[in-house]
């Protein structure tokens, strides 16, 4: 029999490749989406092919349902229907900066959205394995050098306070209604499908449309800001594995090392045979109100407990990505 999954932002970054990952696995897998005046489905249509894929295995193994978390009719609908063995809750209004010009919608996605699943699950009694989607966000500026389970959150940001209220609800709901939850906090992980407004791929594409002449300057934040970057794609892995376990735990995913956005700038530009200091500029208009100015994360609890570690360096990452963005923009050129 196959298991079923349903996730939430199949759409985005993690969205599309856990849905690769458990097709992959043999899953029949549904994804929620919002319905908007424009389709954006470029991740799940461009970097996968959905329909060849269902044709090639002669069975229907994808579906997606027009929903959202802020709707809980519409939940209720969909998890009546599909009666998920396992939820991946990964949507989120997820830009930190943006989430200080939209605070209560991105409380709103972030933290009541994940509780109106919670809700709809226990109501309708569906024994669902539940897998939230944490942040590092969550310890803002912490006092501990490197980070794990029990560091206490200090959250810098509404995105990051919204975080937290989503990882609390879910273990107050682990303990009150004996529910399989895991929170899985996710340090930063990139790939060629990270939204074009999230750092790392701002630089990739500006040295990218730097070295085909598309642009002359590349206009970032703070350089000086450290950040324990890893994969999405080895990241996904550790979604399920999490939700593989006999009992629900909370779990850090990241790499152990943390690197600065001046640091991430040079090793791409290297890869493009560029001097990062002839082209990057630091604007002090992209700071943060509250800036989160060193993260690094411990993942040896995933490591003990279900034999995860990452498997792509940040330098091997960084290729990826600027490999993907030189093609991307040759073709547009």
């Amino acid at each position: 029999m196959k298991k079923v999954a349903l996730i939430s932002g199949i759409t985005g970054q993690d969205g599309s490749y856990l849905a690769d990952f458990l097709l992959k696995k043999n899953y029949i897998v549904h994804g929620i989406v919002r319905r908007t005046s424009s389709i954006n489905r470029e991740r799940i249509n461009k970097h996968f092919n959905v329909n060849k894929y269902i044709k090639n295995n002669n069975l229907n193994s994808f579906f997606l349902h027009y929903g959202d978390l802020l709707d809980s009719g519409s939940l209720v609908n969909i998890i009546s229907k599909v009666k998920p063995d396992e939820v991946y809750n990964l949507a989120a209004q997820s830009h930190v900066g943006t989430s200080f010009e939209i605070p209560e919608y991105t409380l709103q996605a972030t933290g009541y959205g994940t509780l109106n699943l919670l809700q709809t699950l226990k109501n309708l009694k569906i024994n669902s394995k539940f897998y939230q989607a944490g942040s590092s966000e969550m310890f803002g500026n912490s006092s501990k050098k490197t980070i794990n389970e029990k560091t206490p959150f200090n959250p810098r940001s509404p995105y990051a306070a919204a975080k937290v209220y989503a990882h609390s609800i879910c273990v107050n709901y682990r303990e009150a209604y004996n529910m399989f939850i895991s929170n899985g906090i996710l340090f930063n992980h990139e790939s060629p499908r990270r939204g074009e407004n999230f750092v790392t791929r701002k630089i990739t594409l500006g040295a990218a449309s730097i070295k085909l002449g598309l642009q002359k300057k590349l206009v970032l934040g703070n350089l000086k800001s450290k950040r324990d970057w890893g994969y999405a794609k080895d990241y996904v892995e550790a979604m399920w594995l999490m939700l593989q376990q006999k009992k629900p735990d909370d779990f850090i995913i990241s790499t152990n090392k943390s690197y600065s956005v001046e640091f991430f700038c040079k090793i791409v530009f290297d890869l493009v045979d560029l001097d990062y200091k002839n082209y990057v500029v630091s604007d002090k208009k992209y700071f943060r109100p509250t800036e989160v100015d060193y993260l690094k994360g411990n993942y040896s609890k995933a490591k003990k407990s279900f034999n995860w570690s990452p498997k792509t360096s940040i330098k091997e990452l960084a290729k990826i990505m600027i490999d993907h963005d030189m093609k991307y923009l040759s073709k547009r050129k």
